[in-house]
């Protein structure tokens, strides 16, 4: 542990009523305060502290934190608007530079007790304790300190306590558990959903830099929450305007008759820093900036502004905010119309895509609960406002358009949680961006931003689309229908070509379409017109009445072999006659259906509607092509699929030694301070600490060190395989630098000589194995996002693998049900089960493998990527035949760390 691990920035984070607090390391200068922090408590507070009620622990108390650093102590402050409200600290004593345990303390101010400050400040010590290798905190009290041992037991960290006296010994073990990341994202979420409330239900408003003339944004908002019916106080501020719209002036935010909740800003960008810092000095919570423009220096002041004085932000750069509650009717955006009340929950970066998403919620009649147009979203995200649809009463659907992501880890877990409650779809734009690539390896080629955000979202549970009009579709099916149990769905239809159609999409879109059995087609054919062919799709001909359309259907509905119906309609000039309205088959049907129906009407104008049942207790959708009703059944299926299966869990792994492995890479980055690839022998060790099998191997600098190599590693046919290598070297293949099937040593030695000669003054060894094995050649690697996480690939294999790009991709740390769907995504994943006879591989042996990767990821943040090609599985087992490491000097970053952007 050196005095630089020290270094930590200042960050903020949310106490527990939504305030905003500085966390920082402690400077000298911050004597006077930490000193004045403690003489102000009150004596019964300095003898729970310090165990005596004296006044001079308040000096030396200050005078420790103080001090010049010194190893194994770390001192941490909160402090809101410049004023010290807690101080943290551990110390390991000093004496070993790698102790495992650390004494902690805690102090805050009078007054603020119960507000979570010295739960943030433990968490944030919990994190940058890990990071320095404590395993464990202890800590001692009196035991009538109910306070702090109540926090201690809260903290969600296995806790000991032994009492000793009138003093209680507590022991903290810092594991890394699933119980205590709950529970820092149960507190997270509460402090989050506090901060929001000004925001959201803002009980005085006030828009600043509203203009006299039409046209101007200012004005637009304005407008907006007037004729919405905004419940709460609005004001205006315009230096040089009585009233606007009826609305009376003020000539700045401080001389308004109260502080508002929430201020709009509608200024020049210049302006903006300015009148922000205003905002915050007078007491304002939460900010809405709709101006664009901003350059990085009035962006980083704005924000700066928000962080000092407490308050939320949305924008800049956005549409606005609105929130239809019927108690509130605030619509702060300047929209062309008012959103119409309902149940989804809308969050866009972008203001074109909220307005098409604003008003196709209200076309389709679901309307909306809020909507924030985050913009450029320099604070409120879209995982701020997942939390907030989880705990309103009021949403059942959630939207979002997201370009970027701050914490994706953070967004994952809470996308987890809330997408088992209520549907989360959203639209994944940039799906053609190249990718990132950091190197040339297969693995950061494969490694797209279009694979990392599918990972997330599939493991998320998030259904994700293509287009807008698509997560149209698949939320009027979703909002309107059960879930099916499967994706299976039988077709009917009063027109042979339109059921051929629907057959077309539904296949194209994953589903399934089972033949019905015998005693389904005699029910349906009981019910139908004569000439009607019942298979699927079923043919009711353009003869089908009305009442036999119902009949079939609800017949179709009681059969337990299929899982969805699909009804295709077009009309025709026998229903006209008849006077039928097919149609209302489907929406007059009596009885709540327990399956998903979808209606595809060719002639339909719009691409998608709610029609509303007979009954007027729900509402079918229907769709104008059966491509659009096929992709919203199966992102149906998906989500059934998903919400069906357990939680997965990251299983224990034998023979990890993870320490190790934290030496070898702190060692070899000591050596290459700015990183690189790892030769094949450092690659060996760190593939040993984690027990990944490699093929038989041995390094050889020399012919006759290669020829010794091949004599020790002959496999019973004798043959064996020599590659070049050099620091930097990458495709082998591409570059000619192997040599397969060499027999006898003279063919060892040519082959020697041959790489020597070509690649001379680049050559710096080879690599000797047996002759592999026949069996399927795979590809497994992982590349270290910076924003996302490591990512773990795995696909086809061999020299062909980024021209066949046949990869699936999971996000680390992988669980059970993520490691089975990685090696069942691919293509190529029938011959891993034995396709046409052939035997299949070591699965058990392949998923250990790919655990094994994805906790060496996940232990080793300096892991920059790690491309395994090939990796030869075989009924016999999988073992990696080719790896390369990358290593980068990089800190650990933990990414649940409660912390503002």
């Amino acid at each position: 542990m050196t005095d630089d691990t020290l270094d930590q920035p200042s960050v903020h984070a949310l106490l527990a009523d939504g305030r905003t607090v500085r966390i920082r390391p402690v400077r000298r200068d911050d004597h006077d305060q930490l000193q004045g922090l403690y003489e102000e408590m009150s004596p019964e507070n300095l003898r729970l502290r310090f165990f005596a009620a004296s006044r001079r622990s308040a000096a030396r108390a200050a005078d420790r934190a103080c001090a010049p650093r010194h190893f194994g102590y770390r001192a941490l402050l909160a402090e809101t608007e410049g004023q010290v409200i807690g101080l943290a600290e551990y110390d390991t004593g000093g004496t070993e530079p790698d102790a495992r345990t650390a004494e902690i303390s805690i102090a805050v101010a009078d007054g603020l007790h119960h507000r979570g400050v010295g739960t943030l400040l433990i968490e944030h010590l919990v994190s940058a304790a890990r990071a320095e290798g404590i395993t464990t905190f202890t800590a001692d009290a009196l035991s009538e300190n109910h306070e702090v041992l109540r926090l201690f037991a809260d903290l969600g960290l296995r806790t000991a306590r032994r009492f000793e006296g009138p003093e209680v010994r507590c022991t903290i073990a810092l594991d890394d558990s699933d119980t205590y990341l709950t529970a820092v994202e149960e507190r997270g979420r509460g402090a989050d959903i506090a901060s929001m409330e000004p925001l959201l239900r803002p009980r005085a408003v006030a828009v600043v830099g509203a203009g006299r003339k039409a046209g101007s944004v200012g004005r637009a908002v304005l407008h907006q929450l007037r004729t919405g019916g905004y419940t709460g106080q609005l004001f205006a501020v315009n230096p040089g305007a009585h009233a606007i719209l009826g609305v009376p002036c003020h000539p700045s935010v401080t001389a308004l008759p109260r502080t508002p909740d929430l201020a709009v800003l509608a200024v020049p960008a210049a302006a903006v820093p300015a009148t922000a810092e205003e905002c915050g000095k007078a007491g304002v919570r939460a900010l809405l900036v709709v101006t664009a423009g901003l350059d990085a220096g009035q962006a980083k002041a704005l924000l700066a502004a928000c962080r000092e004085h407490g308050m939320r932000l949305v924008g800049p750069n956005c549409l606005g905010l609105s929130n239809t509650d019927p108690a509130l009717h605030l619509d702060a955006t300047f929209a062309a119309g008012h959103p119409r009340p309902g149940t989804a929950g809308v969050a866009v970066q972008s203001g074109g895509v909220g307005i098409a998403l604003l008003d196709g919620m209200s076309r389709l009649g679901i309307g909306v609960s809020s909507f924030v147009s985050l913009g450029d979203k320099y604070d409120v995200s879209g995982n701020d406002m997942l939390q907030w649809w989880e705990s309103d009463g009021r949403t059942d659907l959630a939207l979002l358009h997201l370009e970027s992501f701050g914490s994706p880890r953070a967004f994952s877990r809470t996308a987890r949680r809330v997408t088992r409650r209520m549907p989360v779809l959203t639209v994944d734009a940039g799906r053609t961006e190249a990718g990132r690539r950091a190197a040339a390896s297969h693995t950061a080629a494969a490694a797209t931003r279009t694979m990392t955000r599918g990972a997330l979202f599939t493991q998320a549970g998030v259904t994700a689309t293509r287009s807008v009009g698509e997560l149209l579709e698949a939320a009027a099916l979703l909002h309107s229908q059960p879930l099916p149990a499967g994706p299976r769905v039988l077709i009917v239809t009063n027109a042979g070509g339109a059921g051929v159609l629907a057959a077309d999409a539904c296949a194209e879109a994953g589903l399934t379409l089972p033949t019905p059995t015998p005693e389904l087609i005699d029910a349906l054919l009981a019910v139908l017109p004569e000439g009607a062919a019942v298979g699927n799709p079923v043919d009711a001909t353009a003869a089908v009445s009305e009442g036999q359309l119902m009949d079939c259907v609800d017949r179709i509905m009681r059969y337990g072999g299929i899982d969805a119906v699909l009804v295709a309609l077009v009309p025709t000039a026998v229903a006209a006659a008849t006077g039928d309205d097919l149609v209302r088959a489907l929406t007059g049907a009596p009885g709540r259906r327990t399956k998903p129906v979808a209606a595809v009407r060719l002639e339909q104008a719009l691409p998608v509607e709610l029609l509303p049942t007979a009954q007027g207790d729900g509402t079918v959708p229907s769709y104008s092509e059966p491509q659009a009703a096929a992709r919203a059944l199966a992102h149906a299926a998906r989500r059934a699929a998903w919400l069906a299966r357990p939680a997965g869990t990251v299983p224990d792994l034998d023979g990890v030694e993870t320490e190790r492995a934290h030496a070898a890479v702190e060692a070899w980055l000591q050596a290459h301070p700015d990183g690189g690839w790892l030769d094949p022998r450092d690659c060996a060790e760190l593939l040993d600490c984690y027990g990944i099998p490699q093929l038989s191997w041995a390094w050889a600098d020399t012919e006759d060190a290669a020829v010794l190599a091949a004599q020790r590693l002959r496999g019973a046919d004798g043959r064996v395989v020599m590659k070049a290598h050099w620091p930097g070297l990458l495709h082998k293949s591409a570059e000619h630098a192997v040599h397969l099937d060499l027999r006898g040593d003279a063919q060892v030695r040519a082959a020697y000589r041959d790489l020597e000669t070509r690649f001379a003054g680049l050559l710096t060894g080879v690599v000797v194995q047996p002759l592999a094995d026949r069996g399927t050649e795979l590809f497994a690697g992982v590349v270290q996002d910076e924003v996302f996480g490591p990512l773990v690939l795995f696909g086809l294999g061999g020299t062909a693998t980024e021209i066949l790009a046949d990869h699936a991709a999971r996000l680390a740390p992988l669980t059970d049900h993520d490691v089975h769907d990685l090696i069942t995504a691919p293509r190529c994943a029938p011959l891993l089960f034995g396709a046409g006879g052939a035997r299949p591989v070591d699965l058990a042996g392949l998923e250990q493998l790919l655990l094994r990767l994805s906790r060496m990821a996940s232990d080793l943040p300096q892991l920059a990527e790690a491309d395994f090609n090939p990796v030869l599985a075989t009924p016999g087992g999988a073992s990696v035949l080719d790896a390369r490491l990358r290593l980068l000097p990089r800190r650990p970053h933990d990414p649940y760390l409660r912390r503002l952007r």
